[in-house]
């Protein structure tokens, strides 16, 4: 008999959980039932970047995860066939205000790069150089290049692993479920129980877990970016992310579109509007380094709300009484780094039946979860 299992969250730890589901149950022992809603998705809303390398973030854990999420990638495109409209490696350039700022991290960059294949390779440029390498910036700045680094698409990347993970008999079920207090789920056939369960409902987990009397201690965070169309000879998706420091990320993609972003509103709740404020702050940061954008190349705002923990940092495992239900969350602004090592995770101690041992990439469940 099949074990039955739920996944609960569409966005890119649960995605990525319900692909390896079908991809490394061989024997089929898995009936597999992924549910969510596309409510508020940052996933969806995100254009993102895999260059966690040179970041300032000094949180042993997170640098691990973030290190090993980024080489993961390499397996996850294979594994999943993703194409170039969901993943491209075309180098991320890392920039500082400062020039001693600058060569100290690019001496920093040389020793990771030595036990970090993933980085691939780095180099020191001149704002000379990189305006080479990024020929439609009017102001470029100096940065650093590492070669390694990606820019994916979040609305593709779901996509396609939920394409991939249906191939593989998994279920896409497009509702709301909610636990009831013992423990099943109230889904549109009535109640229904899982054998195991994996939670991956981002900023909404507090309320996912509120009826089996959990507390997560996860707050929303709102995350808006910009789209613009950039029509010149100059442009095009192979070019290199730009990510300046103490400013907004500018991504080059294919078919004239430029990303720039994302804000991060602590005080933005759940709320899934636009707000002209992000998007002039958003121009206002693009433009210190390409004077030629207008407002009027801006196509859309996408808004998504992203989960995040009092310490910034991830977490995942299960809850402290139940092995059989398992979750990831608070991402935060990570996710597109984090979230397919830990869904991959996750998706191992289902069709294993054993749980990993974590502790190097997060701290206790019970720290995020009482």
């Amino acid at each position: 008999m099949q074990k039955r299992i739920a996944v609960i969250g569409g966005g890119i730890i649960g995605a990525t959980a319900a692909f390896y589901l079908g991809y490394l149950d061989q024997t089929q022992s898995l009936s597999v039932t992924l549910f969510d809603d596309d409510l508020g998705q940052a996933t969806k809303a995100a254009s993102g970047i895999i260059s966690p390398w040179l970041s300032k973030r000094r949180n042993k854990r997170w640098y691990t995860l973030a290190k090993e999420g980024a080489a993961f990638y390499r397996k996850l495109v294979t594994d999943a066939n993703l194409g170039t409209n969901v993943y491209q490696q075309t180098g991320t350039i890392v920039t500082r205000k400062d020039p001693n700022d600058l060569d100290s991290l690019f001496q920093e960059a040389e020793i990771k790069l030595r036990h970090t294949p993933a980085m691939r390779s780095v180099a020191l440029l001149s704002s000379q150089d990189v305006g080479k390498r990024l020929p439609f910036l009017t102001n470029p700045p100096a940065g650093i290049l590492v070669e390694g680094g990606a820019k994916i698409d979040g609305l593709h990347f779901v996509e396609a692993l939920l394409d991939q993970a249906q191939k593989r008999h998994v279920e896409i079920s497009r509702q709301r479920v909610f636990f009831d207090e013992s423990g099943k789920l109230r889904t549109s056939k009535g109640l229904e129980s899982f054998d195991k369960i994996i939670i991956a409902t981002g900023a909404w987990m507090k309320g996912t877990l509120k009826p089996l009397n959990y507390l997560v201690k996860v707050r929303p965070q709102k995350g808006q970016l910009i789209d613009l169309t950039i029509k010149s000879k100059h442009y095009g998706g192979h070019l290199p992310v730009l990510m300046p420091e103490s400013s907004s990320d500018i991504i080059p993609f294919e078919h004239d579109k430029l990303v720039v972003g994302a804000t991060h509103e602590n005080d933005g709740g759940f709320d899934l509007k636009p707000t002209s404020e992000a998007r002039n702050r958003l121009l206002t940061n693009a433009k210190a380094f390409d004077q030629h954008l207008q407002m009027d190349q801006i196509d859309r705002v996408r808004v998504g709300t992203r989960a995040y923990t009092d310490d910034f940092a991830p977490f995942f495992g299960h809850l402290p009484d139940n092995p059989n239900i398992l979750l990831g969350g608070g991402l935060g602004s990570s996710g597109l780094t984090t979230g397919p090592l830990i869904g991959y995770f996750l998706a191992r101690a289902v069709v294993e039946d054993q749980l990993g041992v974590w502790d190097k990439y997060t701290k206790p469940i019970s720290h995020y979860i009482i």
